[in-house]
C-alpha cells in the first residue's frame, strides 16, 4: 500500500484514540474544553510518525517535523496552562454547545472530538506530501515557506503571550484588551494561524501532489470567518464586554492587523 496512503491511515488511528482518552476526560470533568489542548498536540504526534516513518529528503523530512512540531507544542502548551488554570470552568462557546446538544451532549461531543481527530489528519495533508517528497535538494519556495512559517509561529505566540499578560492583570476584568498587536487587530492569534497555513501551503507546492495542500488555508479560513473562530469569538465578547466590544469592532481591523479607524 501507498505511503500516501498509510501515513496518514496510522495517524488517524493514533490521534483518534488519544481523542477517545480525552473525551472520557472531558465527559468525568465536564469541561469539553481539553479538546483544544490535545488537538493541538495532536500535531506532534503526528510529526514524529512522519519522522518514523516517511521516505523522503532527510533534510525536508527534518524541517517539516522541527516546525510542525514546534507549532504544535507551542499553541499545545499555550492552551494547557489557559484550559488546565480553570478546569472546573468551562469556556462559554463549549457552555453553548453543551445547551444546544442536550439531551445527546456526551455522544455529540464524542463526535465533535472524533471530527477534531478527523481535522488533524486532514490538515496534516501537506505534512505527509513534504515529508515523502524524494528529491534531494531544497528549493526556493521550501525556503520561502519555512522563512514564513517560523515568522508566523512567532506572530502567534506572541499574540497569545500579550492576551495572556492582559488578562493576568485582575484590573482588566470585562475589559478589552488592545495591547500590542491587539491593537491593529481583533483576532491577531487567528491572523498568524492563518499565515501558518498558508507558508505550508508554499513550502508544499515544491512537491509532488503539493496543490493540494490548498486545501489548508481554505479549510483554516473557513473555520475561522463562519464557524468556530471570528464568529463565536466575537459572540462571547459581546455577551461579556457589551458596548466595550462593539467600540472596539468599529475602530479595529477584524482579521489582517491594520491602522485602527477614527
Amino acid at each position: 500500500m501507498s505511503s500516501y496512503i498509510t501515513l496518514p491511515l496510522i495517524s488517524w488511528a493514533a490521534v483518534g484514540l488519544v481523542m477517545i482518552v480525552i473525551w472520557v476526560w472531558a465527559t468525568r470533568i465536564k469541561n469539553a474544553g481539553v479538546v483544544d489542548i490535545f488537538w493541538a498536540f495532536n500535531f506532534t504526534i503526528i510529526s514524529l510518525l512522519i519522522w518514523l516513518l516517511a521516505d523522503g529528503y532527510e533534510a525536508r523530512k527534518n524541517i517539516v517535523c522541527l516546525l510542525g512540531g514546534l507549532w504544535s507544542l507551542r499553541l499545545g502548551i499555550y492552551l494547557l496552562i489557559r484550559v488546565g488554570s480553570h478546569l472546573g470552568e468551562e469556556e462559554g462557546r463549549y457552555k453553548q454547545l453543551r445547551q444546544e446538544w442536550a439531551p445527546n451532549t456526551n455522544f455529540k461531543f464524542f463526535v465533535f472530538f472524533q471530527m477534531q481527530a478527523l481535522s488533524n489528519v486532514f490538515l496534516a495533508i501537506p505534512f505527509f506530501i513534504i515529508a515523502l517528497n524524494p528529491a534531494p535538494q531544497l528549493s526556493i519556495l521550501e525556503y520561502m515557506g519555512a522563512g514564513l512559517w517560523f515568522i508566523a509561529i512567532c506572530g502567534e505566540g506572541l499574540s497569545d503571550l500579550q492576551l495572556k499578560q492582559f488578562k493576568k492583570n485582575p484590573a482588566n476584568k470585562g475589559k478589552v484588551c488592545q495591547n500590542g498587536l491587539w491593537n491593529y487587530s481583533r483576532h491577531p492569534n487567528y491572523f498568524f494561524q492563518f499565515m501558518i497555513w498558508v507558508s505550508v501551503l508554499i513550502f508544499a507546492l515544491a512537491s509532488p501532489y503539493g496543490w493540494i495542500a490548498i486545501v489548508c488555508p481554505l479549510s483554516i479560513g473557513y473555520l475561522i470567518f463562519k464557524v468556530t473562530g471570528i464568529p463565536m469569538t466575537e459572540e462571547q465578547a459581546l455577551r461579556s464586554k457589551g458596548e466595550a466590544y462593539k467600540e472596539y469592532q468599529r475602530t479595529t481591523s477584524a482579521f489582517v492587523p491594520w491602522m485602527k479607524k477614527n
